[in-house]
This record gives structure tokens, C-alpha cells and sequence, in this order.
């Protein structure tokens, strides 16, 4: 089948699956005699093993770590679980720093009036000052 085949069946966009061509993500397809990309059951089935990674936010290095361990029919699940487990560490590392934000901006929304009045303690928290700067 074509990119464009694939693309459909896989829920990647043609430009995306060159992107992963390109990154050694995927090998690079086959050419039929026409010079276009020739993409089989397998490759769709990894298309969409990439995509849901992907949507789980993985990294693209994760990713690559992860399809390496799928077509390795001996390793250890434990491999597998480390990938994973990392992964929610750094998840959770960023939903702290998102909630941080969250409460700086809840507070700062909180102290703003929202008037008519010049002075703004979220414009004056983001330059770092008092509030006499423009």
C-alpha cells in the first residue's frame, strides 16, 4: 500500500511517517517499481503501536526504546515496566510543575482587580518588579 494508504490505516499523517523514516524510527520503506513507498501489514502495525505511545507521551527515544523490546520476543517485562515506570515519574514531575503554575496564577488572578485601574499584580510578577516599569 502507499503512504497515503497507510497513513489512513494508521492514523499517522504521511508527513509523520517520513519523519519517522527519516529518524530511523521506522526502516525505511520499500519502493515499488513506481519509486513510491510501498508500506505492508507489519509497518501499519507498527505505525500504530508508535501513535498510541506517542498519545501516551512517550519520547520519541522512549518510543524507539519500546519498539526495540515489542520485536524482541525474549525480553523481560521488567525492561518493559522500567520504560514505563520512568516515564509516569517524569509525568508526575511535570503535573507538579503544572500545578505550581496553577497556584502562582490562581493567586495572581485573585490580586488582579480587573478594573479599570493601571495596576496588575499578574503584569508585575511576570516582569519581576514592583509594578513601576511601564
Amino acid at each position: 500500500m502507499n503512504i497515503g494508504t497507510a497513513a489512513g490505516k494508521s492514523g499517522v499523517t504521511a508527513k509523520t511517517i517520513r519523519y519517522y523514516e527519516s529518524i530511523g524510527l521506522i526502516p525505511r520503506a520499500a519502493r515499488a517499481e513506481n519509486g513510491y513507498r510501498h508500506y505492508t501489514d507489519v509497518d501499519i502495525a507498527t505505525l500504530r503501536f508508535i501513535q498510541r505511545a506517542r498519545r501516551l507521551g512517550f519520547s520519541v527515544k522512549d518510543v524507539g526504546n519500546l519498539l526495540e523490546l515489542w520485536r524482541d520476543r525474549k525480553r523481560s517485562s521488567a525492561s518493559v515496566k522500567t520504560v514505563a515506570m520512568n516515564h509516569i515519574g517524569e509525568i508526575e514531575k511535570r503535573i507538579g510543575e503544572l500545578d505550581s503554575i496553577r497556584r502562582t496564577l490562581v493567586d495572581l488572578t485573585a490580586r488582579c482587580h480587573g478594573d479599570e485601574r493601571p495596576e496588575c499584580p499578574i503584569l508585575d510578577d511576570l516582569s519581576g518588579d514592583d509594578g513601576r516599569a511601564g
